[in-house]
């Protein structure tokens, strides 16, 4: 069984929780079906459950097969320097089905970020450094393919994941 190498930090995006034992860890791709699937399951969690557990995303972006998963991951992380990671997080994954270029500026435009930050922000190599980091470390922590989570830090494997299956291993 597979543990996460790299241990949460102040450099991940967390919520939910801060304080709690519970920390569900996800390697995700926002082009990818199955963290698609996860994403309203794991919205509902924080919305029944938050207090119980703290949620960890970092970015996996598996290029090869989905080409727009790098652009949305910067995106992200580019509004993150908005402070609104969470905001774009959720409306990447609720517009899965419109992911290309000019979306995100769409997209950032929906969450009145600073458009002109936002643009210099989303090709910087801060942004690059911190979506490659993200994805090294998912690397060395074993995970192959999305979403990929780890439950206290030990890989669990949830490629097929219920509402009743995450809310039974969480809480």
């Amino acid at each position: 069984m597979s543990k996460l190498k790299l241990a949460v930090s102040d450099n991940d995006h967390k919520i939910g929780n801060t304080s709690a034992k519970t920390v569900l860890v996800e390697y995700g791709d926002y082009q990818c079906p199955y963290c698609g699937h996860a994403h309203p399951l794991l919205k509902r969690l924080l919305k029944e459950h938050g207090d119980k557990f703290m949620l960890v995303f970092r970015n996996f972006p598996l290029q090869e097969i989905h080409p727009a998963a790098m652009m949305a991951a910067q995106a992200a992380e580019a509004a993150a320097l908005q402070g609104k990671f969470w905001e774009m997080h959720d409306y990447i994954y609720e517009h899965q089905d419109n992911l290309h270029g000019n979306s995100f500026l769409d997209f950032a435009t929906h969450l009145k970020l600073d458009l002109n930050r936002f643009a210099e922000d989303w090709i910087s190599q801060s942004i690059l450094d911190k979506v490659e980091g993200d994805f090294e470390s998912g690397i060395r922590s074993g995970v192959n393919g999305t979403p990929g989570f780890f439950l206290n830090g030990n890989f669990f494997n949830k490629y097929d994941a219920t509402y009743e299956s995450l809310e039974r291993a969480i809480i």
